[in-house]
């Protein structure tokens, strides 16, 4: 084992490698990771080369950020796969929407294959941003050096140090004012093309922000996803899961025409995406062996079909306990901000969880975080209305 402090190197395989970050959680507080695929200026080619939680894979998947849950963060990495015109891939952490700063993580480690650790020193460290360590080329060998260096200000300070160009946030129109008189004006020259940039914007929908709603633009809303991932705290190793509990993602849909039913694995009810319902779910996790969680996808090009969903999980074995499940429902819609609704309510003896109401209203998406629970699917019908039968399943 190799233990490495601040400025200490050590070599590494060309092949895959797999880096675990380990951290004691804030409470209140999300820490992000990402990765930098930089050149030999120190900066990143373009957006593709930044590998965040809204673009988890990047140049070929030859860099992923391939798991993420409290407390823990998971990147894969296959140096031998990498341009050959990238000389160094840093690691980053910050804390979201800056409500933090490191000094408050009493611990920060990383753990690369091939025996070697880090652990970041954070006692003092007043700033919202890490520079936690970096792979890097020397003389035709790759080594990975622990750099624990804070950054001020967050992830899009660091982003732009880094060469990414960051979309600004959206803000509000100006209220009108009378036009002034025309004025003759030559014609302009042409614009040149903007560049592409990334957005960091990321919405958890919370108790104090508990809806949003996403409006359609001119390319729609194409596939809408949504993902449901959650893991053990304790025992069994990273991201293990509790092999006991078998917790499954569904929802139940209503269309404008008045059709209602499920998506879910319990019954073997998987729909479909390009028929009605719209929705499909993508598998089935029965081992909990997935790192990526389990997803249902909806094709939001015919959102205009959908009336409403409400995406829920449900433990179908084991004994129902969801704050140590640290489940976490993610919606991924193009061209908007991530959303993310945590489970991180006690449940005690209920199965099932109302996590998400997903509405059409004037052809937007109303997205409200919801976080109730239930005794099974019939009761969850009652509270919400919608008037099914129900029976027994099985999958």
């Amino acid at each position: 084992m190799t233990a490495l402090t601040p400025g200490a190197n050590a070599p590494v395989a060309a092949g895959p490698l797999r880096v675990d970050i380990n951290y004691s959680p804030l409470p209140g507080a999300d820490i992000d990771v990402s990765a930098f695929a930089l050149v030999n200026t120190g900066k990143v080619r373009g957006d593709g080369d930044m590998c965040f939680y809204g673009q988890t894979s990047i140049l070929g998947g030859a860099v992923q950020l391939s798991a993420t849950s409290a407390g823990r963060a998971e990147f894969t990495l296959d140096l031998s796969r990498l341009d050959s015109a990238v000389e160094k891939v840093a690691l980053t952490a910050t804390i979201h929407e800056n409500k933090a700063s490191f000094d408050r993580v009493s611990t920060l480690s990383l753990a690369v294959t091939g025996g070697i650790e880090a652990q970041i020193p954070t006692r003092g460290m007043n700033e919202t941003a890490l520079i936690l360590g970096e792979f890097y080329l020397r003389q035709g060998a790759w080594k990975f050096r622990c750099v624990a260096q804070g950054f001020a200000g967050g992830l899009e300070p660091l982003a732009k140090h880094f060469g990414v160009e960051v979309a600004a946030p959206a803000s509000p129109a100006p209220a009108a004012s009378p036009a002034p008189a025309p004025v003759p004006t030559p014609a302009p020259a042409p614009a040149a093309a903007p560049k592409p940039s990334v957005s960091l914007s990321k919405i958890t929908l919370d108790k104090s922000r508990s809806s949003i709603s996403l409006e359609k633009t001119a390319a729609g809303f194409g596939e809408i996803k949504v993902n449901l991932n959650w893991h053990q705290g304790s025992g069994g190793g990273f991201f293990s899961r509790n092999k006991s509990i078998d917790l499954d993602v569904g929802c139940l849909y209503e269309l404008q025409n008045g059709d209602k039913g499920a998506v879910q694995a319990l019954g073997n009810s998987f729909g479909e995406l390009d028929y009605e319902p719209y929705i499909q779910l993508m598998g089935d996790d029965r081992t909990g062996s997935v790192s990526g969680g389990e997803w249902l996808h909806i094709n939001g090009k015919k959102w205009s079909e959908i009336r409403r969903i409400l995406i829920y999980a449900f433990i179908y074995e084991g004994a129902p306990n969801w704050k140590a499940t640290d489940g976490v429902v993610t919606i991924f819609v193009p061209g908007q901000p991530e959303i993310e609704v945590r489970l991180n309510e006690e449940g005690g003896s209920l199965g099932m969880c109302a996590i998400a109401l997903l509405e059409n209203v004037g052809g937007s998406v109303k997205v409200t975080r919801r976080v109730d629970f239930h005794k099974g699917h019939r009761k969850m019908d009652e509270a919400y209305g919608w008037g099914m039968r129900w029976s027994a399943g099985s999958k």
